[in-house]
């Protein structure tokens, strides 16, 4: 009897590989915590607004008193962004964002003891404020620079669109709380959203991709930054001194200043009463500017997925040009009865609202670094600052002249010189090189 090596005698089995299952990486569970945070600071800081006339009918406070409240929030907004940066680097985003989301709570829920209008101001308008500055853009351009190196631009658009969204999730819901229970009631909604949002931001949000043992999603070792351990206000006014001698932040600078006079100054500010000097009801002009609100949320995704892909210099060139030249055509648009001019001013002015985002987020990085949050949130520091000055002189336009059309024709003026400004950065490959990103 032949004996046969068992090789032979067994039939060969193909054994199937064990199949890996594709995980989502934790920078997507990051995004989406942050996205989440945004759309509440944006949804918070924008409440304010439908509680005016309730306020003032309750307390008798004026309006100009009232509004008080509503600038300091503003304000605090724009300044809080560099040094809420730097305490990121500090401290942690998770830390940061946390603590922030606890005084909007705190803030919003303490404002249903108020009997003074100083006491608005230092509650909705001081701690709300600072605590919704603190998860403002500087907190997009942290998290998109530790955790993403692929896709950064697409994330910053969906990041940056998260402001909208949150408008207009939380206003008609805030103003249909306020008029059918109070604005006692809506206050403290907003109190529980923030922290409703506390425990996600604890489970989802880490500071760094090696927290849990992760590179930057698209990344390798070589993109991993260590973070900056300096004091807060040390490292937000440090890096301001250092990047005030690069040129390239100037430009910028003056970009987002345009762009904050002639979205939030302008258009957001004084839109509907422009529109209703024309005879067109407040109504139907809010409407309008609601619409705006949502192409923005298609347009800045959009932008993040160009700025992917062009030239970012080129991308706010255009961006500026374009906004610029539909100011100039508005003053005729305007009228009693809707039309499809108008339509198409708002839908365009929408796409175009905060569009300038990503690639100025981009061009930050490229020239600073590590350094970029803390640098972009001194650039946006220049955008709510650019707001304020646009809707101060707007007023004082149609105070004096009786109409805003000089106020329009100014924006596309302005438009016009932050496209220049944008086209005048030069590209830059190697960040090292730049004072402010050593």
């Amino acid at each position: 009897m032949t004996l046969h090596p068992v090789s032979e005698l067994s039939p060969v089995v193909d054994v199937p590989a064990p199949v890996r299952r594709r995980r989502v990486h934790p920078a997507w569970w990051a995004a989406a915590a942050t996205f989440l945070a945004i759309i509440g600071a944006a949804g918070f800081r924008s409440t304010p607004g439908v509680m005016v006339e309730p306020l003032h009918a309750e307390f008798g406070w004026s309006i100009g008193e009232i509004s008080i409240a509503l600038s300091v929030n503003l304000a605090l907004f724009g300044l809080t962004a560099p040094f809420a940066a730097a305490l990121m680097e500090r401290f942690g985003v998770r830390q940061v964002v946390s603590v922030a989301l606890v005084m909007v709570a705190v803030g919003a829920g303490c404002t249903v003891f108020m009997t003074a209008s100083w006491q608005l101001v230092l509650l909705w308008g001081v701690v709300v404020g600072l605590g919704t500055g603190s998860m403002a853009m500087a907190l997009v351009a942290t998290v998109v620079g530790r955790w993403f190196v692929a896709r950064r631009g697409l994330v910053t658009g969906i990041l940056t669109a998260a402001n909208a969204t949150g408008q207009l999730i939380f206003l008609p819901v805030i103003a249909h709380v306020v008029e059918s229970s109070g604005w006692r009631v809506a206050s403290l909604t907003v109190a529980a959203a923030a922290l409703v949002v506390v425990p996600v931001v604890l489970l989802l949000l880490r500071n760094r991709p090696a927290d849990v043992g992760e590179l930057p999603y698209g990344g390798t070792e070589a993109d991993v930054v260590e973070p900056i351990r300096s004091g807060a206000a040390r490292l937000a006014v440090g890096t301001l001194v250092r990047v005030a001698r690069v040129r390239t932040f100037w430009l910028l600078v003056a970009g987002f200043f345009v762009c904050g006079a002639t979205t939030n100054g302008l258009i957001q500010t004084h839109f509907v009463p422009a529109a209703h000097d024309h005879g067109m009801p407040a109504t139907t002009a809010a409407s309008l500017l609601a619409l705006v609100g949502i192409f923005d949320v298609a347009g800045t995704v959009l932008s993040g997925w160009l700025t992917d892909r062009f030239d970012p210099r080129i991308l706010l060139g255009a961006y500026y040009l374009l906004r610029g030249v539909s100011l100039a055509l508005l003053v005729p648009l305007f009228g009693a009865d809707l039309n499809a001019s108008i339509f198409a001013f708002v839908i365009f002015y929408g796409l175009d609202w905060v569009a300038t985002v990503p690639p100025t987020m981009a061009l930050c990085r490229e020239w600073f670094g590590p350094r970029a949050p803390v640098v972009f949130g001194w650039v946006f520091a220049s955008h709510q600052l650019g707001a304020a000055a646009a809707a101060l002189a707007a007023g004082l336009v149609r105070d004096a002249l009786g109409s805003y059309d000089a106020a329009w024709y100014g924006g596309a003026a302005l438009c016009v010189l932050a496209a220049v400004a944008s086209l005048a950065v030069r590209r830059l490959r190697t960040p090292a090189a730049v004072p402010g990103s050593a």
